[in-house]
């Protein structure tokens, strides 16, 4: 077998690899908000951007409406966030931030920032590392358009 073709040399396998290690690691600092790693990102897109409709925002993170409902039903049910119809358009769902969820992003970023220092993961590799990466997604998505 060539060594190009081994597991740990495919670029693919790695990047599957630090996608589950980052999972675990944001796990490490989500675990005493009692919220998952994809909530979190929910969270993030809506800290940026409150009030979402939930097609904008299953774009902005790359999920599904059948991946994000149940996820979303969760963060309401701790009362994080809300999912309401407008009256002027039944069809739509709107996604907003409660005012527990926008006290919680104080904390959570000091447990993840606590966590990267802990880790000592340097924060000039990273800024480096996400400009890579964002630059590989960009070549990835010009591959299937």
């Amino acid at each position: 077998m060539s060594e190009d073709l081994k597991l740990t040399n495919q670029l693919c396998f790695s990047i599957y690899n630090a996608n589950r290690l980052f999972n675990k690691f944001y796990q490490k600092a989500l675990e005493p908000f009692k919220i998952t790693y994809p909530q979190y990102l929910v969270l993030l897109s809506l800290w940026e951007r409150d009030q979402q409709q939930l097609q904008e925002l299953g774009a902005e993170i790359g999920l599904s409406s059948n991946t994000l409902t149940p996820l979303l039903k969760r963060l309401e049910e701790k009362e994080l966030i809300t999912r309401v119809r407008p009256q002027t358009d039944k069809r739509q769902l709107v996604v907003s931030l409660t005012n527990a969820g926008e006290a919680i992003q104080a904390p959570i970023v000091e447990a993840i920032a606590n966590c990267i220092s802990q880790d000592q993961f340097d924060i000039n590799r990273y800024h480096q590392l996400l400009e890579d990466n964002k630059k590989l997604a960009d070549e990835l998505q010009k591959q299937l358009e």
